[in-house]
Formats: structure tokens, sequence, C-alpha cells
């Protein structure tokens, strides 16, 4: 198959989301870099608890198969077809849904084979508190980013969204216990973080820092 360096950028965004909270900010992240002009999938992490352990807590349950309707679980066959990635997780006591997780951890075969080094990687969180961790678990995503030798790109301060939402590793939103939608001030971070995600993809691979770009669709 050929190396086609004159194709959109693809991005791929693997979240998890058992409120919403998470998946409206994957959503807006879609949106804006389809706009900017990329390729997009997104994908929803699944469930690794039974039915049983989702009916314990109010609304997991359907929140689940609302979404799985209409996000696919994410793939190897995503990770190798994206130039970046964009993770995003809620934070449970601090770290990162064990949903997403288990996705990551599944990577092996791609990091045997380095497979994803080069390609870029960032991340978002939504947390119930300013001090639930949001920041924490967006750190954390950048550790296995780092095993599989990606590009990691930070939002830092490079556009006024990120001074009034977020923070300089990442967007995020702060929900509170009712699981408020994300502020207009976060989806501008997400936005940003969306579009800031293809510029620099696109600029690696116009300078021709990208790894062979070499699977279909």
């Amino acid at each position: 198959m050929a190396n086609r360096t004159s194709d959109p950028t693809r991005l791929l965004i693997v979240y998890y989301s058992r409120s919403g909270s998470v998946e409206t900010l994957a959503t807006v992240a879609g949106e804006a870099a389809r706009a900017a002009g990329a390729k997009v999938r997104v994908r929803r992490a699944r469930e690794v608890v039974d039915a049983t352990a989702m009916a314990k807590v109010d609304g997991w349950t359907e929140s689940a198969a609302r979404q799985n309707a209409l996000y696919e679980a994410p793939t190897h066959d995503d990770a190798e077809w994206a130039d970046a990635i964009l993770f995003g997780t809620p934070s449970y006591f601090g770290a990162m849904a064990t949903e997403l997780k288990n996705f990551l951890d599944l990577l092996g075969p791609q990091w045997k084979r380095g497979a994803l080094a080069g390609k870029v990687g960032g991340a978002f969180a939504a947390a119930s508190w300013p001090h639930g961790g949001s920041e924490v678990v967006t750190l954390s995503l950048y550790a296995p980013m780092a095993h599989l030798g990606m590009v990691i790109l930070p939002t830092g301060y490079t556009d006024e969204a990120m001074l009034e939402a977020g923070s300089p590793y990442g967007a995020s939103a702060i929900v509170g216990k009712e699981n408020r939608p994300p502020r207009l001030s976060d989806l501008d971070a997400i936005r940003h973080q969306g579009r800031r995600m293809v510029a620099i993809t696109g600029a690696l691979i116009a300078a021709g820092e990208m790894p062979c770009r070499n699977v279909d669709s």
C-alpha cells in the first residue's frame, strides 16, 4: 500500500464516559478537528464489568447502551490508522477509567512492533470537583504514550481558551456531583485542543516526520 502523505490528517479520539461529560468533550473535539480538515474516528472504550455491577449505579446501563449505539469500540486497526490519538477519561479517585486503561494495556502488540511510535498523542479529562484529579489523570495518560514512542502534545497556554478552562496539560471539565454539562469555556478549550492536534500533526506530516501512512480508508 502506498505512503499517502497528501491525505488529510487522521485523528482517533478514544474516550470513556459513564455520565456523558467526557462524551461531550470527545464529540466537540471531533467536530473541531473535522472543521480543521481532518478525518476523525471517535471511539468509546467498553465496560469491563458485568451488567449486574452496572445496574448498581443509577443510569449507567442506559448511558452505556446509548453511547455504544453511537460509537464503535476502539480497535488496534484504529490506532494504526491514526496519525494522532486523543484520549479522554473521567477522573475516578484520581485515576483514569479502567475501561480506557484496558484499551491501552491491550496495545502490547503495537508497542512491540513500534507501530505507534511517532504518532501524536494528547489527553483530556473531566472531574466532579476542581481538585478532583483532572490534571493528574491527564498527566497519567502521557506515561503510556511515552512507552509507545508517541509525540506528546499538551495544550499549554497556546490559546486564550486555555486561560479560562482546562490546564496546560489538556482540556478538562468540572461537572459537579450532578454531572452538569461542560461549560462553554470548557468547550472552547477542547475545540482548541482538537484544532491544535490537527495543526501540529499536519505540520509533522508535511515535514516528513511522521511514520509511513499506509493504511487504507
